[in-house]
């Protein structure tokens, strides 16, 4: 790898209203994915931030009767909270407001301008204000004459002048570079919507907006500023360094994965390869496009107010809770729905019984039967090594794969086996018996607890770290049969209790 450092970024997301679980899950996956690189011993930086600019949030702010700046800077600091009490462990924070993003905005449409890959022309058309996003005549037709993602009401633009990237011409491009790099498009029923879309033909994009002050001005142009999405992609390379810091660029770009809703899906995996095709930089490892979460069978989103925040969920379960349901109740990239009955059975079936349960038995007979010291002698169970070892392999390649619920699937896999190994050795009888065996399946339960901690800490940090300090151990890559002789473990109170109604 070099000096690569695992570069990983969520969308930055959009600063006209409170964040809801749907921003939470996009962000909770990047983290669990950069802590999963960290836990092998990569060096990670995962980018998050707030897009800021553009005509709702213009009309927002004003509609509230403050400045625009103070109206993003409200929501920028709403977002470090929820990601504080989400336990997200980013590495930059960036919004389109910062002077160093402006200043590679302004680079980037010179030198495409420069290049001929920005020209002038005029548009018209329909336009949705809420989503800032371009729509054909047709689109629009099919969605009954409303917006096709939204719903809401379409604005139409009368022959404004304007700047066009030309995108026609990297459809080629684009499909070549996707046949090269079969892992650029996740998951594969995204990648092959996206695929035909770009078979299909591509238009030049409109880049700019007249008669809209809340953005980046065009370089030589203050008439005009720079279309949101197109400033908003930015942030990749502006985080980055480029063109300002060219040894962190060499060391972030390019990116290794970006992770994004399916609503925002095109954006990044066509209109985004091309900026950069353009720019003639490296393309980014993958674009990771996961589903929507629905609460009373309709999409969450902000647009049409079906909205729960994280603090109302985790009223009464840690926030790990729900980071830890985001990713064990569906496969990443499909939809699922919501609500705290799903949670809370979750959280019953999985943590308070099964790995609870696996946590006290253990403590409790170690404490019973040793003193509170694992044996000093003794040998782990060959079927349980073997059982760790695939699980390490499983778990390490859906990881690596960003498929979560695979990885939580064999983890609990494992968790299932050592509560079995409980009921088929039965310890209790052993002890009474006074067999030396017993030795060897403490030994064994122990390295259990300090294997699943470790691979469950991306998932659970705050919990993990509760549940290492039961076991007296430093969260580590675990090894499959390792287990520590003859250590105090000081075990502890219940580490997930009932639920209150």
């Amino acid at each position: 790898m070099g000096d690569k450092i695992f570069y990983i970024t969520t969308p930055i997301y959009y600063a006209n209203a409170p964040l809801h679980i749907g921003h939470a899950y996009s962000t909770v996956a990047a983290d669990v994915a950069k802590r999963w690189q960290a836990l092998r011993g990569r060096e990670v930086f995962m980018l998050t931030g707030m897009d800021e600019h553009g005509e709702k949030i213009y009309r927002s702010a004003l509609k509230d009767g403050v400045e625009p700046q103070d109206w993003v800077d409200r929501y920028a600091d709403d977002a470090r909270k929820l990601w504080s009490f989400m336990n997200i462990a980013y590495d930059g924070f960036v919004r389109t407001t910062d002077s160093a993003h402006k200043k590679t905005v302004e680079e980037v449409f010179r030198k495409l301008r420069a290049k001929g890959d920005i020209y002038d022309a005029e548009y018209e058309g329909p336009y949705c204000v809420s989503c800032e996003t371009f729509f054909t005549d047709q689109q629009v037709k099919d969605a009954g004459d409303s917006c096709p993602d939204c719903g809401k009401k379409i604005t139409e633009i009368k022959k404004e002048s304007a700047l066009f990237f030309r995108l026609s011409a990297y459809g080629d491009k684009l499909l070549d570079f996707y046949k090269a790099n079969p892992d650029f498009l996740q998951p594969s029923g995204m990648a092959n919507k996206t695929m035909d879309t770009v078979r299909r033909g591509l238009k030049d994009l409109c880049v700019t907006r007249e008669r809209v002050t809340w953005g980046i001005p065009v370089p030589g142009d203050p008439s005009k500023t720079i279309y949101v999405w197109f400033d908003a992609l930015l942030n990749y390379l502006s985080a980055a360094g480029f063109p300002a810091d060219p040894e962190l660029f060499s060391k972030l770009w390019p990116a290794d994965c970006h992770i994004v809703g399916k609503e925002i899906y095109y954006f990044h995996t066509v209109i985004w390869p091309a900026m950069i095709m353009a720019l003639e930089l490296p393309l980014p490892q993958k674009v990771y496009g996961h589903g929507w979460w629905t609460l009373r069978d309709d999409k969450i989103s902000k647009s049409t107010g079906n909205i729960v925040t994280p603090y109302e969920v985790c009223g009464k379960l840690h926030p790990d809770i729900l980071r830890f349901f985001f990713l064990r109740e569906m496969p990443f990239g499909t939809d699922g729905a919501f609500s705290l009955e799903r949670i809370e059975a979750r959280y019953i079936s999985d943590l308070a019984n099964p790995l609870g349960n696996l946590f006290k038995r253990t403590e409790v007979m170690i404490e019973k039967y040793f003193a509170g010291k694992t044996p000093a002698e003794g040998s782990f169970d060959a079927a349980i090594l073997q059982k760790q070892k695939e699980t390490l392999e499983s778990f390490s390649r859906s990881m690596d794969e960003l498929r979560f619920h695979g990885a939580l699937n064999a983890l609990w896999e494992l968790v299932d086996a050592a509560n079995r190994f409980i009921e088929d050795k039965k310890p209790w009888v052993m002890y009474k018996e006074k067999s030396p065996a017993l030795n060897d399946v403490l030994l064994t339960l122990e390295g259990c607890l300090e294997f699943v901690t470790g691979l469950l800490s991306p998932f659970m940090p705050v919990k993990c770290a509760e549940m290492a300090a039961h076991i007296d151990w430093e969260i580590q890559m675990p090894e499959p049969g390792a287990v520590r002789k003859g250590r105090s473990i000081p075990g502890g109170g219940i580490l997930f209790p009932a639920v209150e109604k």
